[in-house]
């Protein structure tokens, strides 16, 4: 399932997801709603309107804004494909297992121009409804590539000429003193336990934000966001040279 308005309209103009069918809430008024309608019937995709109790039902308890869209599974990409960007900088998530979080890195990273988000087999939430939504139509568009061991693909990184560069709060210097116009991997640890010492070891270096209040850490994707927008900035705000 893929429910809200920005998830459907871009999991339909991406086009790189089979629509089986959308469901709509009857005399809904929604936001580019005949965006929607025309993109389906391009793609000849049916759409059926529904009493806001079957898409309630429908929709399993998720929150679906009047609009819900039956999809194929999102498939995961092989390692490869980060490497067609020129300059590549791809995210990698060790352990991220809630997926509003995973989600949320999803959307950022993709606004940021990462080339691929990589995510380990075990310990990671899958690509669900839920990670679809958080994205807010960001998953259509992403590659995500599923590994079997996060160390032994940083190896395989760093081997293509990427700088491996952890995010954790016992960094050895700040997010900023480095330079990420080179290809760059950006590693963060999951929720509530950072970086694993394996991973850890298997980085060329690591960062670190400042932490100036009584909070210890923040949100995976907050981090995820503040590094990638360095990596923005220094590459060039605005002209497309982030990935």
């Amino acid at each position: 399932m893929i429910c809200g308005v920005h998830a459907v309209y871009e999991v339909l103009a991406a086009g790189n997801q089979p629509v089986e069918r959308i469901h709509i809430l009857r005399d809904a008024r929604l936001p580019r709603l005949q965006q929607i309608l025309d993109l389906a019937r391009e793609r000849g995709v049916p759409v059926r309107k529904e009493e806001r109790s079957v898409l309630d039902k429908i929709a399993g308890g998720l929150v679906h804004q009047g609009i819900v869209a039956i999809a194929s599974e999102a498939s995961y990409a092989p390692l490869e494909k980060v490497f067609e960007s020129l300059l590549p900088c791809v995210v990698v998530l060790d352990g991220v297992e809630d997926p509003h979080n995973l989600g949320a890195v999803i959307r950022t990273a993709e606004a940021s121009g990462v080339a691929g988000v990589i995510v380990p087999e075990r310990h990671s939430s899958p690509l669900t409804a839920v990670v679809a939504k958080a994205s807010a139509g960001a998953l259509a568009y992403l590659p995500v590539i599923r590994v079997g061991n996060v160390a032994a693909t940083l190896d395989r990184l760093k081997q293509k000429g990427v700088w491996v560069v952890g995010v954790d709060e016992e960094g050895d210097r700040l997010w900023t003193d480095f330079d990420y116009t080179s290809p760059v991997a950006l590693v963060f640890g999951g929720e509530h336990k950072g970086l694993r010492r394996l991973v850890r070891e298997h980085c060329d270096v690591v960062v670190r934000l400042p932490m100036l209040g009584k909070v210890g850490s923040l949100n995976v994707s907050v981090a995820a966001g503040v590094v990638l927008y360095e990596v923005v900035r220094q590459r060039g705000a605005g002209t497309g040279k982030a990935n």
